[in-house]
This record gives C-alpha cells, structure tokens and sequence, in this order.
C-alpha cells in the first residue's frame, strides 16, 4: 500500500495535536550505571533542572539528555520491589498550556487510560514539576503528555475547574526536596 492511502485516511483537521517528543522512559537495572555507559557512548548528560525526580524520592527516574534537555531519556530502575507503581516504556510527549487544557477539557473522548478506562480529567498527574496524562492506543502502547507551565496548569486548569489530581509521592517531598536545594 503507497504512502497517499495512508495519508487518504487521516482527518485533515486534527482536533488535538499530540506536541513534541517530550522524553522516553527506558528501564534499566542500575540507574547510575546505565547513565555512565550513555554518557560515555552517546554524549548524554543528566538534565539539572529535573534533579528532584531522580534524588527527591526512590524510584523516580534520572532524566538524561544528548541535547540539552529538549528530549530526554528517562531511566527508571527495574526491580521486583519497585516502591512506585511499575512503569511500562512509553514514549512522552510535551505540549504548552493551552494545548494541554483543551486536550484535558476535551476528555473523555475515545482514549483510555493505562487501566483501560476511559481518559478523564480526573486522571491529571501532578508530578511537582509539570503536570502529565498517561494514556493508550487501541493497541496497548502506552504514551505520556507533559505540560511544564506548571503555575499556569494549576491556576487556569486544576484551581478553575475543581480537578482532583493523582500523586505518586507526597507533595511533602518536593517541598522538603526544594527548601533543601534553595539553602
């Protein structure tokens, strides 16, 4: 099959699109590990600004980058005894904050969440330092979309429209995690 019958049957006017590739989450037996064999092979480095996911709490992934932080490699340390839910590879995308809002506001539309549920609202992740939904295609592949305005995303979205959001770890941590980096 060429090319244009693809291209034939796709809407011409998306009503969300997805952004741009945000991170992929690669899991490896030893984070520090996998980090050192990336920077020597591949030119990776540990993305700073992203330090508390990695330190703040266990289980969080060590975001590396090849570029300067505009897409990252998310590594997350596999084991058996994981504190956090078990995270399956995907692949994250970012978009801006009226992007986001409206793909928020629009749900549920035909997405389903990893569980296999409907996508709603109320499946918003706050994870401190951008706000984030994890969803599937039909075929299982499971996908994250990021918004980094952070302040923005809380004020105009969360606050505005009452949503209730997930955690994975208590708010607690990054403020304990930031007031720690700040002194």
């Amino acid at each position: 099959m060429g090319e244009g019958a693809y291209i034939g049957a796709m809407p011409t006017s998306p009503p969300f699109r997805m952004g741009r590739l945000d991170h992929v989450h690669i899991r490896v037996p030893d984070r520090a590990e996998a980090a050192r064999w990336y920077a020597e092979h591949l030119g990776f480095e540990a993305v700073a600004a992203y330090d508390f996911w990695a330190r703040g709490f266990d289980g969080g992934p060590l975001q590396i980058s090849a570029d300067g932080g505009e897409t990252t490699l998310a590594l997350f340390e596999a084991s058996d005894a994981h504190p956090m839910v078990p995270q399956k590879t995907g692949v994250a995308f970012s978009v801006d904050a009226d992007a986001f809002m409206v793909f928020a506001r629009s749900l549920p539309c035909d997405i389903d969440n990893p569980r296999g549920e409907p996508l709603a609202i109320t499946d918003l992740v706050d994870f401190d330092l951008c706000w984030a939904y994890d969803l599937v295609d039909p075929w299982g592949n499971q996908y994250e979309l990021n918004c980094y305005e952070y302040d923005r995303i809380r004020t105009e979205l969360v606050d505005a429209d009452g949503v209730e959001v997930e955690r994975y770890w208590p708010r607690e941590i990054f403020e304990a995690y930031r007031d720690d980096a700040s002194s």
